[in-house]
C-alpha cells in the first residue's frame, strides 16, 4: 500500500471530480475500464486493473475465473493463474475471489472485522466458540502436517481417540475451515484435483502492513470504482475522475455470467437496457434463453446472448442458442464466428457445432 493510493481513495470518497456521463460515454468507459476493448496483453497485470476474480465450480464452459480473463486475453495460458497462484504467489485466494497479493493488507483488514448483527453472523461467531475444540483440531494438524486437503483433515478425525462429539458430521469441519479461513488464521496454499489445501495463514501470508478498517473499505471501493469506470449514483451515470473515453472498435467476446461489466444487472440495464439474469436456476420449462447463457459484447454494444456448452470428453463445443438483442446490427455475425472459434480453441475442442436456434440475420456467418 502506498501513501498516493491512500490519498486517492479519500479524495475520491470525497467526491472531487466526479462527472456525469451520458449513456453513450458512460457505455465506452465501462468498456475501456473494464479491459474488454482488446487492449490488455498479461494475465497479471489484467488481474491487477480488475481488482479480483470471482470464483465458482460452475464449468458449463469453464469456470468463471478463466473465462473473465479469456473475454480479455483470448487464448491465455490458464496455468498461467496457477502459477501466479501457487508458485510466484503474486495472487492469493480468499473467500471465492483471487485478489492481487498487493492488497492483502487490505483484505486483512476485513478478515479482523468484527462479526456483524446479522442472523448468520451471530451463528457464525457462536459456531467457532462452542466448538473451540475442533478449531485447536484443526490448527494443530496443519500446523504438523499441512498443507492438508479437508478429507485428510476429516479422516484423521475420524481415527482420534479425543472424544470427537463433533466430528461426526462433514458440514462441522467444512463450516469451520470456512470460518477460519475468513477470519485470516487459515489460508488455501493450493489446489489438488481442484481441491483446496489448507495451511496456518501466518505460513502461506507475508508480512504486511496493518490497515484499518475504515481505510480499508475506503481504499477497496475507490478501487471497484476505477476498475468499474462508471457508476449509478440515484439514478445518475457517474464516471471515475481517471476514467478514458474513447472509440472502442468492433471487437466481440463473450461475459461470463460473473462478469463485473454485467454484474451490475440495475447498472447493465441502464447502460444498455439489457436484462440479464442466470437462468440455471429457473425451472426449464420457464426460460426464456437457456441454462447458463452468456452476452455478447460487440465493442461498446451487448448485442445479444451465445448459449456455448463443451463437452469435455469429446473435446466439443456444442452452440446450443444464439440470440439477437432488438436493433442488433446485421454484419456482426462474422465476428461472433471468430469469437466461437477462439473459445473453442482456447478450451481444447477439436469440433463445433450449431443447434437451429440461431437468429436469421447471423444465420449465414454462423452456420458456414
Amino acid at each position: 500500500m502506498t501513501e498516493i493510493t491512500r490519498a486517492e481513495a479519500r479524495r475520491t470518497a470525497a467526491g472531487a471530480q466526479l462527472t456525469e456521463v451520458s449513456p453513450a460515454e458512460a457505455r465506452r468507459i465501462a468498456v475501456r475500464a473494464q479491459l474488454l476493448d482488446g487492449s490488455t496483453t498479461g494475465v497479471l497485470s489484467t488481474i491487477q486493473r480488475l481488482g479480483f476474480l470471482q470464483m465458482d465450480p460452475i464449468s458449463t464452459v469453464a469456470p468463471p475465473q478463466y473465462l473473465v480473463l479469456w473475454s480479455r486475453l483470448g487464448n491465455f495460458d490458464r496455468a498461467e493463474l496457477d502459477r501466479l497462484l501457487w508458485d510466484e504467489k503474486k495472487l492469493f485466494e480468499w473467500n471465492a475471489f483471487i485478489w492481487p497479493i498487493e492488497d492483502l493488507p487490505l483484505i486483512r483488514a476485513r478478515m479482523r472485522e468484527r462479526w456483524g448483527h446479522y442472523k448468520w453472523q451471530r451463528w457464525a461467531k457462536e459456531f467457532l466458540k462452542e466448538e473451540a475444540g475442533l478449531r485447536r483440531y484443526v490448527l494443530r494438524e496443519l500446523e504438523q502436517r499441512g498443507p492438508l486437503p479437508s478429507r485428510e483433515l476429516e479422516h484423521h478425525a475420524a481415527r482420534a481417540n479425543e472424544r470427537t462429539v463433533w466430528w461426526g458430521t462433514r458440514a462441522q469441519l467444512t463450516w469451520m475451515l470456512e470460518l477460519l479461513h475468513r477470519r485470516g488464521r487459515i489460508a488455501v496454499a493450493g489446489r489438488q484435483s481442484g481441491q483446496r489445501l489448507w495451511d496456518l495463514a501466518e505460513r502461506w501470508y507475508p508480512e504486511t502492513e496493518t490497515v484499518p478498517m475504515a481505510e480499508a473499505r475506503r481504499i477497496l471501493e475507490e478501487k471497484r470504482f476505477r476498475a468499474l469506470g462508471v457508476r449509478l449514483d440515484k439514478g445518475r451515470l457517474v464516471a471515475h475522475p481517471e476514467a478514458l473515453d474513447s472509440r472502442v472498435g468492433t471487437r466481440v467476446t463473450f461475459l461470463s455470467p460473473f462478469d463485473r461489466l454485467i454484474h451490475d444487472r440495475d447498472r447493465a440495464e441502464a447502460l444498455w437496457d439489457f436484462f440479464y439474469r442466470l437462468e440455471m436456476y429457473v425451472p426449464k420449462a420457464k426460460r426464456e434463453y437457456g441454462y447458463y447463457v452468456l452476452p455478447i459484447l460487440r465493442g461498446d454494444r451487448l448485442i445479444g446472448r451465445i448459449e456455448p456448452v463443451y463437452d469435455r470428453k469429446a473435446e466439443a463445443l456444442h452452440v446450443k442458442g444464439v440470440f439477437a438483442e432488438p436493433g442488433a446490427p446485421v454484419g456482426a455475425g462474422p465476428g461472433i464466428a471468430r469469437a466461437v472459434r477462439s473459445l473453442a480453441k482456447w478450451l481444447g475442442a477439436t469440433e463445433v457445432s450449431y443447434s437451429r436456434r440461431v437468429p436469421s440475420v447471423w444465420a449465414d456467418s454462423l452456420r458456414n
